[in-house]
């Protein structure tokens, strides 16, 4: 019973974040623009067991900051074609929702910045943003050496790729199986 109370408080606490944040786009709308208007759009809610969060760890080469994580699959007559890993992450002081969206096969197709509590002018621009498509668990995401940094908003940078390589190494651990 107190196992469940402290699932439910973290889980609302993590969505109240989110929900704190101005909402650029929603999730499904991203899905959506990135799947095609015709896909049905499904989101789940996982909780991640301590075995998994420790692989997660390993493969993103960085410290979880949560355990619990929303997961979007797109589907096209009950045929699976992509998927969305919403990441919530403070970037200075506020939090930042990045959107993941990945192939099947773990490929990045799109990111999109679901919500913002930064300055608007730290927000990475389309340009940047795209330097992620096509990117894998394989790449290494690492600002200043694959990917670049931007002047002015090097830890929106960071917070952008960092998470790319958080959500890829979900996708692997958890969606791939």
């Amino acid at each position: 019973m107190f196992n469940k109370f402290i699932l439910l408080s973290t889980l609302l606490l993590t969505f109240s974040l989110t929900l704190s944040a101005k909402v650029i786009i929603t999730p499904h709308d991203a899905m959506q623009a990135a799947f095609g208007s015709h896909v049905v759009v499904s989101k789940k809610n996982i909780l991640l067991s301590k075995d998994k969060a420790q692989n997660i760890q390993q493969r993103a080469k960085m410290k979880l900051d949560t355990k619990i994580y929303r997961i979007f699959t797109a589907t096209i007559e009950s045929k699976k074609v992509g998927y969305g890993v919403l990441i919530t992450r403070k970037v200075r002081s506020k939090t930042a929702s990045v959107l993941y969206m990945m192939t099947r096969d773990g490929v990045v197709k799109s990111i999109e910045i679901i919500a913002f509590n930064e300055p608007h002018e730290y927000i990475p621009n389309q340009n940047y943003i795209k330097l992620f498509e096509t990117k894998t668990i394989n790449d290494t995401l690492r600002v200043g050496k694959d990917i670049p940094t931007i002047s002015g908003a090097t830890l929106s940078a960071r917070n952008l790729t960092d998470g790319a390589r958080l959500a890829l190494s979900i996708f692997d651990v958890v969606i791939k199986k």
